[in-house]
């Protein structure tokens, strides 16, 4: 790998881990708040974080292993704010009923 192709995959390696954050922080936010503007936000996060595993399945010289580990992990993003929102809703909840 070149330093130059380095550089580019490293940044956008950088910029898929922000889009996941970012997808997961605004989930949680328009959920916790209610908010349709944060949901679309945080979907708005989810397709950024789609398209910049594009570029970098289509653009970097990573190993088809690593492009796939990759592009799995977007998908397994997707599901996690939703799954971890009932489980905490469903805690809180049932501690709740028993208090």
């Amino acid at each position: 790998m070149t330093p130059d192709a380095f550089l580019a995959t490293s940044g956008l390696l950088g910029l898929f881990v922000l889009a996941a954050g970012a997808y997961g922080v605004l989930f949680g936010a328009g959920r916790l708040q209610e908010s349709r503007r944060l949901i679309k936000a945080a979907n708005v996060a989810y397709v950024a974080l789609c398209m910049i595993v594009a570029a970098i399945v289509i653009a970097t010289p990573l190993g088809g292993g690593w492009k796939l580990l990759i592009g799995a992990s977007a998908l397994v993003y997707y599901a996690i704010p939703p799954v971890t929102w009932r489980y905490l809703h469903r805690t809180h909840r049932d501690h709740g009923a028993q208090a």
